[in-house]
């Protein structure tokens, strides 16, 4: 099983500013990729941005240039930075995870407990 541990949601004002970090641990023997993504209150889990071990990263439309996804290989932690929020992007923010551990052969999807993150206008 692996664990993800998130942090770093709140409320900011439109125009501002917040960086959500992700910390895997337990049983990872690989990371295929990491990445975040929202739900916001009657609308569908939606990508906001993925970022696989090779290094190439994939963003939601509505977020391209605004937001950026890191990651520290050696933690097992994704980031992501948001900049020039807008209401819009008000929503429960979740960490996902591809992992594989050992003695297994396959890869797995895994999921945070999510971080609210509140935009207001």
């Amino acid at each position: 099983q692996v664990q993800l541990v998130e942090s770093g949601g709140g409320l900011v004002q439109a125009g501002g500013s917040l960086r959500l970090s992700c910390a895997a641990s337990g049983d990872i023997f690989s990371i295929n990729a990491m990445g975040w993504y929202r739900q916001a209150p009657g609308k569908q889990r939606e990508l906001v941005a993925v970022l696989n071990s090779g290094g190439s990263s994939n963003y939601a439309d509505s977020v391209k240039d605004r937001f950026t996804i890191s990651r520290d290989n050696a933690k097992n932690t994704v980031y992501l930075q948001m900049s020039s929020l807008k209401p819009e992007d008000t929503a429960v923010y979740y960490c996902n995870c591809n992992a594989r551990g050992y003695g297994s052969s396959r890869y797995r999807d895994y999921w945070g407990q999510g971080t609210q993150v509140t935009v207001s206008s």
